[in-house]
């Protein structure tokens, strides 16, 4: 099943992945804030606070995560563009160079 998931995690754009994960992000991050709202406006017993808590520390986790992977998927989509750019500047040198030493001839 892993692989299976990371197949097609392979097939799928940096740039859609980095969205996917931002969606994710804003999804735990709502449920976060619901949690705090609950947590500040309700009374709840020990077990229940607990319980909160709990759940709350997981999101926090959650987000961090997500966190960590946006950062490593944005690093290597501004080393793609960093890449892109590379080539392009190449390919208009060897335009240049083709273009004009045709003239010379």
């Amino acid at each position: 099943m892993a692989k299976l998931k990371d197949k097609r995690r392979e097939k799928i754009s940096i740039a859609n992945e980095i969205d996917r994960l931002e969606g994710k992000k804003a999804r735990c991050n709502d449920s976060l804030e619901r949690a705090e709202y609950k947590s500040r406006k309700e009374r709840l017993s020990e077990k229940e606070g607990q319980e909160l808590e709990d759940e709350m520390a997981i999101m926090n986790e959650r987000v961090q995560k997500l966190d960590k992977e946006l950062e490593s998927l944005r690093g290597e989509n501004r080393r793609n563009m960093l890449l892109s750019v590379a080539l392009l500047a190449v390919s208009a040198l060897f335009y240049y160079i083709f273009v004009y030493s045709m003239d010379d001839v």
